[in-house]
């Protein structure tokens, strides 16, 4: 995958963060960019299988919908994109490693095309932003639910 991609250690298990990265429904709740999630098909096991989306970015929003792999959980999660509005692919993937002190290396792969086409180093700052903003909001999530409180400080 000609994608670009950046790591995060997040103070978490592997399987925390696993946990988190698949729990789709809660997105809005925490990521950043994330307006609205609906789950279209689940696997044999009730993970989200075909999700789609709708965002808010760079001043304007999309809605997409992403088709998941699961063929390497927990340590990977890899999805396609199915349909979108002003992208034309979004393939990507997350990867967790164990490591020190029962941290887990989570490493974000990202390659998108939008219909429009934008000069490649443009592209490639879009995609850095949206990558370190999803490891951030993982971070922040991960920790948060450890702690038992909501993104707002509340208990949840």
């Amino acid at each position: 995958m000609d994608a670009t991609s950046d790591s995060k250690e997040i103070a978490a298990s592997v399987d925390a963060c696993f946990q988190a990265v698949i729990d789709v429904e809660s997105y809005p709740r925490w990521a950043s960019d994330v307006r609205d999630v609906q789950v279209i098909e689940r696997d044999e096991v009730g993970r989200p299988l075909e999700v789609a989306f709708r965002t808010g970015a760079f001043g304007r929003s999309a809605s997409y919908s992403l088709r998941y792999d699961y063929s390497d959980a927990p340590h990977s999660i890899r999805w396609s994109q199915v349909a979108g509005d002003i992208t034309s692919r979004m393939d990507g993937r997350y990867i967790f490693a164990e490591g020190a002190n029962g941290a887990t290396e989570v490493t974000y792969e990202l390659a998108a095309e939008l219909v429009v086409p934008l000069p490649s180093f443009v592209k490639r700052r879009a995609e850095v932003k949206i990558i370190r903003t999803a490891l951030d909001d993982l971070a922040e999530r991960v920790s948060s639910h450890a702690t038992g409180k909501t993104a707002d400080g509340a208990r949840g």
